[in-house]
């Protein structure tokens, strides 16, 4: 089995050993500095843990949440996360329920550390092209340095994430369609260097600029309520995004800088504009992230979004609202022209390079119960909507909505149950090649279907502070068959059975308080 670690000689090694090395030194430091200290997760949101009325002995108790002074949200509303720890939040990697913080180790200096393993199977027992299994993992490690602190730099800070991918893709494997069923799976199956930022709040902290290399995801089209999920259609970004653009996804960084700006003194209203590099060269699956020439470089793209966000730490029903688009100045590939004018399908040629595309979206997430307003449990809804406008896309449009409940019983408090949709409608232009395929296969070229629906249905078992558990089914009903034009069947709605492992390390260490501690 091809895993993670068959990268290009010579480049890959010294990062691998950064990783393990930055690892074992971070357990070594908190062993010996760190033992016993409180640990809470990004600052902005204070939490005092409190029993909850009528709250029997023996049984967790939620927490209650008591307001500071004002202070932008942190990395649970939409304006984007700048935090290693916030981006791991969005993209699904703790052991921690999207509405609560995971375990990090402080060390009372400025410098929090955070250290998660998650693991994602999947197998296809109906449906897809064949039948099979397979597991993908991701080892994420952030270091957050409060520069204040540190330096006395007033509101500056710097960030560094490292991660290392490995495994097997189940949809590129035996499925055949165009979306993973594994988040976690994709961007180079290698270690890489997938965040190192400065940033800097400036105007009491009305304005918020992070510059480096970036993951725009990390940033943008993310959100911890879209990784309640395992499939990559919601999480950790709708799939459009990357479909209709070159959108720099995670764990992929290239330079880029981002601003938000909050418009009220309540830190409510904001708008968050970004621009970051285009280079297929970050995208190889042998890339480390540590080659920081422009070098291959294509263009740039500038996401923006206008917004409304509140937190438990100022609404009680947290809410997030926004809208936006994304201007994409790059090169990308003609969906069906090669470079003589002719279908790239049947001359082999290269593709025809185009410039420039473009697309808008509308996103919203709102908590509408919550049954004690001193504790995070309670329901949530989302949904989104985005719509190509401009170049030759191989998608139209993208629709999602789906419900997370944090708390299912008096005795879990802190398990999730969670169900979503999505919706994928291709162009004309996504789907010319399986259609000109089927004809020249003489068969009818309409027998094909333009809407790919995406389902998922999961239970989140908080087993300990430091391990969450989330069994899931996912359904995919009319796989598109993109990647199998000449397929003379249509690829049969493929059932999933799925679990997703999260273990964050220096809770299970003891070196962190988790959720509930």
């Amino acid at each position: 089995m091809k895993t993670g670690f068959q990268i290009r000689k010579g480049r890959a090694m010294p990062l691998r050993v950064t990783l393990i090395t930055s690892v074992f030194l971070s357990f070594a430091i908190a062993s010996a500095a760190a033992q016993g200290n409180e640990t809470t997760g990004s600052t902005g949101e204070k939490e005092t843990q409190t029993r909850s009325r009528g709250t029997s002995a023996g049984k967790p108790s939620p927490r209650r949440y008591t307001k500071l002074k004002k202070a932008p949200p942190t990395s649970q509303g939409i304006p984007g996360a700048t935090t290693a720890v916030g981006i791991a939040r969005n993209q699904g990697q703790t052991a921690a329920a999207s509405a609560l913080r995971p375990g990090t180790l402080e060390f009372g200096n400025g410098i929090t550390m955070f250290l998660n393993y998650t693991g994602e199977v999947a197998g296809n027992p109906v449906g897809g092209i064949r039948q099979g299994s397979a597991y993908a993992g991701q080892i994420f490690f952030g270091i957050d340095g409060n520069l204040e602190q540190l330096a006395g730099i007033e509101g500056g800070s710097a960030h560094v994430v490292v991660t290392q991918r490995h495994g097997r893709d189940l949809t590129s494997d035996y499925i055949g369609s165009n979306t993973s069923v594994q988040e976690v799976f994709g961007g180079g199956q290698t270690a890489r260097l997938s965040l190192l930022s400065y940033e800097q709040k400036l105007f009491d902290n009305h304005f918020d600029v992070e510059v480096g290399r970036l993951p725009a995801q990390g940033s943008f089209f993310s959100s911890p309520v879209y990784c309640n999920f395992q499939n990559n259609g919601i999480c950790g970004s709708p799939t459009f995004v990357f479909k209709d653009s070159n959108f720099t996804y995670f764990p992929v960084s290239t330079w880029g800088a981002h601003a938000k700006f909050w418009l009220d003194d309540d830190f409510k209203y904001f708008l968050h504009v970004g621009a970051y590099e285009v280079n297929p060269r970050t995208q190889l699956p042998t890339d480390n992230g540590i080659d920081w020439s422009t070098k291959g470089a294509t263009g740039f793209h500038v996401p923006i979004e206008l917004g409304y966000s509140t937190t438990f730490a100022n609404d009680a029903y947290p809410r997030n609202y926004g809208i936006g688009a994304v201007i994409d100045q790059s090169h990308y590939s003609d969906p069906i022209l090669d470079t003589a004018g002719s279908r790239t399908l049947f001359s082999g040629l290269d593709p025809l390079t185009r410039f420039g595309r473009s697309f808008i979206f509308a996103r919203f997430d709102q908590m509408i119960w919550r049954p004690d307003l001193t504790a995070p449990q309670g329901l949530t809804v989302f949904g989104l909507a985005m719509k190509g406008t401009g170049g030759r896309q191989i998608e139209d449009y993208y629709l999602a909505a789906g419900l997370v409940q944090t708390g299912t019983f008096d005795a879990r408090p802190y398990d999730t149950v969670a169900a979503m949709f999505s919706l994928q409608k291709f162009s004309s232009l996504g789907l010319a090649d399986v259609r000109a395929a089927r004809t020249s296969l003489g068969l009818d070229s309409a027998d094909v279907a333009t809407t790919q629906y995406m389902l998922e249905v999961n239970y989140g078992i908080q087993l300990t502070p430091a391990i969450r558990i989330t069994p899931n089914l996912q359904y995919i009903v009319n796989p598109d068959q993109t990647r199998y034009p000449f397929r003379a069947k249509s690829i049969p709605n493929a059932f999933v059975i799925g679990t997703k492992l999260s273990v964050d390390l220096f809770t299970l260490a003891g070196l962190a308080k988790g959720i509930g501690q």
